[in-house]
């Protein structure tokens, strides 16, 4: 696992002699092989999906689709087209003694994910690294490796009919011992990013010697306000609780101001008719599942309150006409997103005009929220002199 390691640190290096260009057409051969290789990459699916009880929730995380290759791949597509991220002058000066300074965005080097039951982070991670010249050491879970290895297969297929060295792509084996590994490698890897629920995201920041970007976990709320539409309240709620229940912008946690209470039968309607289990406990609790809890309040400061409690710093949403209320959420609520009547569905890079995503940060030092090209990389100094001395 070191030298995989090694290899990728000395690959990353060799990237920046990659045009943009050229980095665009192998994403475009890539997103076209996604395509034509749709049979092997769901054969390799079905090994994975055939491993887990469909009642799971994350099953549908695990699940690839014939629609869901090709909305990855048109992903890739997109991420093609972005401006590239680096070389941007960020901030220039001249000296008063003549030295000229400049501030440029560069890559990060070597980015390490760690993530769970979910393949398509394969090439969303891919896509985004290799657009901002970064390389990538993935370690998913077991439950996607079949998956992953296959995806994996194929983007090195591409790299090398490309003259490019297919270890800026490494994938690790899914066991314990390479993710202890990766939280090790100093000096090999430059950031690590854990993409998955609470309890990895823990143990990855607990243990990593190397620096960690938190992403992903998501206790979500949406707050019901005394002068919220009940109609769009209906739709926002539905949406943001089934469009897919296993995301981590879902929404986990209903708050209703107790003059709306006799309007709460209505709102829970479209989600109880789609088997959501409503409880009225339970808070802070990540679901991932048909589940759903409320909570009623006497203001919206107890709202906000509850959401400091609870939350996790993802994506908090409220439901009103009011636009002081509205106002005040949005000053006072501490998420990277925050919604005024929309969704917290829409918290994802390619919604975001991003492209991808390699996930949603909830840390607030270095990026926040969607992460896309701008947010992997770094800076540095470039200072110009004609033989200047320091007194």
């Amino acid at each position: 696992m070191k030298e995989a390691l090694k290899k990728t640190k000395a690959a990353s290096r060799l990237l920046a002699t990659v045009s943009d260009d050229k980095r665009n057409e192998i994403l475009l051969a890539v997103a076209d092989a996604i395509v034509a290789n749709k049979d092997r990459i769901l054969k390799a699916n079905a090994e994975d999906l055939a491993k887990m009880d469909p009642k799971n929730p994350l099953y549908d995380r695990l699940q690839l689709t014939d629609k869901r290759l090709d909305d990855i791949a048109s992903d890739m597509r997109n991420v093609s087209k972005l401006p590239s991220p680096l070389g941007r002058i960020l901030k220039e000066s001249i000296l008063p003694n003549g030295l000229r300074l400049k501030r440029v965005s560069v890559p990060f080097g070597v980015i390490g994910m760690i993530y769970e039951a979910r393949p398509n982070v394969t090439f969303d991670v891919f896509s985004l690294c290799f657009k901002s010249g970064n390389a990538c050491v993935l370690k998913g879970g077991r439950d996607a490796d079949s998956s992953n290895r296959a995806e994996v297969d194929i983007i090195h297929q591409v790299l090398k009919a490309n003259g490019v060295n297919p270890d800026v792509v490494t994938l690790m084996e899914a066991t314990h011992e390479a993710t202890a590994e990766m939280l090790n490698a100093v000096g090999y890897i430059d950031v690590c990013i854990p993409r998955g629920g609470r309890k990895l995201i823990d143990f990855v920041r607990d243990n990593a010697k190397v620096p960690v970007i938190e992403t992903g976990a998501g206790v979500v709320h949406a707050y019901f306000d005394e002068f919220g539409d009940l109609e769009m309240g209906k739709r926002i709620i539905d949406n943001a609780k089934t469009r897919r229940v296993s995301v981590c912008n879902a929404l986990d946690c209903l708050i209703i101001h107790r003059s709306r209470l006799s309007d709460l039968p209505a709102l829970l309607e479209p989600v109880e008719k789609k088997n959501v289990k409503i409880v009225y406990d339970d808070f802070g609790t990540e679901f991932m599942d048909y589940k759903m809890a409320v909570k009623v309040v006497d203001s919206i400061d107890e709202a906000i309150d509850h959401i400091a409690t609870y939350g996790s710093g993802h994506s908090e949403c409220i439901i009103t006409n009011d636009k002081d209320n509205a106002r005040k959420f949005q000053q006072l609520v501490d998420a990277a997103c925050v919604y005024v009547n929309a969704p917290t569905s829409f918290t994802d890079g390619a919604q975001f005009g991003l492209g991808a995503e390699i996930g949603i940060s909830t840390q607030k030092l270095g990026p926040r929220g969607p992460m896309g090209l701008e947010e992997i990389t770094t800076y540095k100094w470039l200072i110009e002199g004609e033989g200047q001395v320091r007194n």
